[in-house]
């Protein structure tokens, strides 16, 4: 088998890469942090790169791309600690909207595409523990059209987003995987409060009262499943490009800072540690090329798959976190060093989309008769 890169995705690779190193220093990434964590003018200049139109289909003005390319972008990006909902708004939203009637699609695929519209999905809800089925949002159909009743919580930049993708229940109790549909919501027919996350970017609380809505797809739970595992492949490539850059940046310390006349690269107990940290960056990177490689397959074995990815993620995530932040001191939790925001960071894609305990219940459940990786 053949994990080599194309060419293509090796010039993906690099181009978003210089975009990053040109154009998204710390510095700028920082300035942003402290203004509030606004994202969308970083948005638009990944816009004009074409990112934005990455996947969506070439017939809606975009680049019709596949998971690999996701992957090659998203590891960039998170190299670069690059502060946009890319995930949500460019990778999950079009595949969420493959599932709409064409005239839907033709109205916000192309401005998704270009940069036009950010549409973000609103998944998460009080008490779901991260359970695609718990949705207790209702959306009733009336004389004038579907609206919605509900309340969504920490929205990706939901308080710059031009329309939402959001589940709403119309049959069953509230934790069924059927009676799930999936609606369009624009921005001004929500009330939205929002705010500063921790890893400074934006999220927003949304509340749906009679919002007028469009409907997508009443199959949701299923359409939603795909995309959130598309989503989770993608944040693991980010946590790739995040632990990578992290790890760099320890390394680096470490040949500089001097400790009782020596650097702190040559004290052996040290060296040992990075070389764990290492170990763990490899582990995490290669579970990110299964899970990317794995979205084309048939449900159970790519939600098994995917959840698998997230656990050994969600582990090294923790550990080169903790020990990079470890060996640089004092300094490392500084608001000024950027070893911190990586570590930020990393601790929030930990609880995005599922935590690594909710994950590991997945693998669990799904498990049946054998264990392990290729079983």
């Amino acid at each position: 088998m053949d994990f080599d890169f194309s060419d293509d995705q090796a010039s993906l690779r690099d181009a978003v890469r210089r975009w990053v190193d040109k154009g998204f220093t710390f510095e700028r990434r920082h300035a942003l942090a402290k203004a509030g964590g606004g994202t969308r003018a970083v948005y638009a200049e990944l816009a004009e790169l074409g990112l934005t139109g990455l996947v969506v289909p070439e017939a809606h003005g975009g680049l019709g791309q596949g998971a690999i390319d996701a992957m090659v972008v998203s590891e960039e990006l998170g190299r670069g600690l690059v502060n946009a909902p890319y995930t949500y708004a460019a990778l999950m939203a079009p595949r969420l909207l493959a599932a709409a009637p064409e005239a839907l699609q033709s109205q916000w695929l192309p401005a998704i595409a270009s940069g036009e519209a950010m549409v973000v999905p609103a998944l998460q809800e009080r008490a779901a523990r991260y359970l695609l089925t718990h949705v207790t949002t209702r959306a009733v159909q009336t004389a004038s059209g579907w609206q919605i009743d509900g309340r969504k919580t920490v929205v990706p930049a939901g308080d710059e987003a031009d329309a939402f993708i959001v589940p709403a229940r119309v049959s069953g109790a509230d934790s069924d995987a059927a009676g799930i549909a999936l609606f369009l919501v624009e921005r001004g027919a929500v009330q939205l409060t929002g705010y500063t996350t921790q890893d400074g970017a934006r999220a927003a609380d949304l509340t749906l009262r009679a919002s007028a809505a469009v409907l997508i797809t009443t199959d949701g739970h299923a359409v939603l499943e795909d995309a959130v595992d598309a989503g989770i492949a993608a944040q693991c490539a980010e946590a790739v490009g995040l632990m990578d850059k992290l790890v760099a940046v320890t390394v680096e310390y470490m040949n500089t800072r001097k400790q009782f006349g020596s650097t702190l690269a040559g004290f052996q107990a040290l060296r040992h540690r990075i070389a764990d940290v290492k170990m763990q960056l490899e582990l995490g990177r290669s579970m990110s090329y299964y899970a990317s490689l794995k979205l084309g397959t048939p449900t159970e074995q790519r939600r098994r798959a995917i959840s698998q990815a997230r656990v050994q993620l969600g582990s090294s995530m923790r550990f080169v976190g903790q020990q990079c932040i470890q060996l640089h001191g004092g300094i490392g939790c500084t608001d000024e060093y950027i070893a911190s925001h990586y570590f930020k960071r990393l601790t929030m894609l930990e609880m995005s989309l599922g935590d690594t305990l909710h994950h590991l219940g997945e693998v669990s459940s799904r498990m049946q008769d054998t264990a392990g990786v290729f079983a």
